[in-house]
């Protein structure tokens, strides 16, 4: 099945505009979701939106509550909300160039591919990028999908150009009050020195498919193991029933059995070679002075 684009539109670059189409760099269905099914019925399990002492209630009465104080909410009619929606714009401007290193890993967000729409795009496409690989600047822009406006960074990936969403600063926490108790003595020198021994018998080129996911393998064995057996129960479920609890629910497998995963490999995740995984310590760069989180609708 093609890949669907998620957005297109025009990217701009002062007086240059090259059609373009976005697309999705990750893969939702490379992970493995679970649905809950009653075992003894075999129906999929369905939760009801209810109220205490009051019960399952009407879809229309709902309406969205934000939390202004401990416990104090205002209620906002959803419809009030919907009419504020920005409408899908379909320019991407490039309005500012920073360094390539500059930008903190904190704020990357989400990646997405931008493909030239055509033939005729792909001239300007090609200056654009290598524009921006030979200054190892990134492109800075705002785009606007499904009724919200993103910050998104522009850079050259490959043969093409790579946007990554970005945070907003007041979407970043203050890392000073996570980090402030621990005291800022200098590290023992013999101590410092066999480990940067170890980073560099160690360091290596980045190859992303040299780290397997041992889990998700393990599932997918585990469940071709169960389809081959005769002895594994099998149910068939009707969707066309309808109730107020809405739509089935999808169990995020990775959260579901993060216990059992802990405990079977002993709470210590592994690369494809049995090492220990490695992990990206960033330090914050934000300001001090950041503005409370923004509070995300009911």
């Amino acid at each position: 099945m093609a890949a669907r684009p998620i957005w297109k539109g025009q990217l701009r670059l002062s007086l240059v505009s090259i059609p373009v189409e976005m697309y999705s760099a990750t893969k939702t269905g490379a992970r493995i979701s679970f649905r809950q099914i009653h075992g003894p019925s075999g129906k999929p399990v369905r939760y009801e939106k209810t109220v205490p002492g009051v019960g399952p209630v009407d879809a229309d009465d709902i309406m969205k509550g934000f939390e202004y104080e401990k416990d104090q909410y205002l209620l906002i009619d959803p419809d009030d909300v919907d009419d504020i929606k920005l409408e899908t714009k379909k320019t991407l401007e490039l309005v500012q160039f920073v360094d390539a290193c500059e930008i903190s890993p904190l704020y990357f967000n989400k990646p997405y591919y931008l493909v030239p729409t055509d033939d005729l795009a792909e001239d300007a496409y090609r200056v654009v990028r290598d524009a921006l690989r030979e200054t190892k600047m990134i492109g800075l822009g705002q785009v606007t999908m499904r009724g919200k406006e993103y910050l998104a960074a522009v850079k050259p990936s490959g043969d093409g150009l790579l946007l990554e969403t970005l945070h907003y600063a007041d979407e970043i926490r203050d890392a000073d009050p996570l980090f402030s108790e621990i005291e800022d003595d200098t590290a023992d020198e013999d101590l410092l020195d066999v480990a940067k021994s170890l980073i560099k018998r160690k360091t290596a080129a980045f190859k992303a498919d040299a780290f397997k996911d041992n889990y998700t393998a393990a599932l997918r064995d585990l469940i071709d193991r169960k389809t081959k057996s005769k002895s594994t129960k099998r149910v068939q479920t009707d969707d066309t029933s309808s109730d107020s609890g809405g739509g089935g629910n999808v169990i995020d497998l990775m959260a579901a059995l993060k216990q059992s995963l802990a405990k079977a490999e002993g709470g210590k995740a592994s690369t494809g070679s049995g090492k220990k995984s490695p992990t990206r310590s960033t330090k914050s760069t934000a300001s001090g002075k950041k503005a409370s989180a923004r509070k995300k609708s009911a």
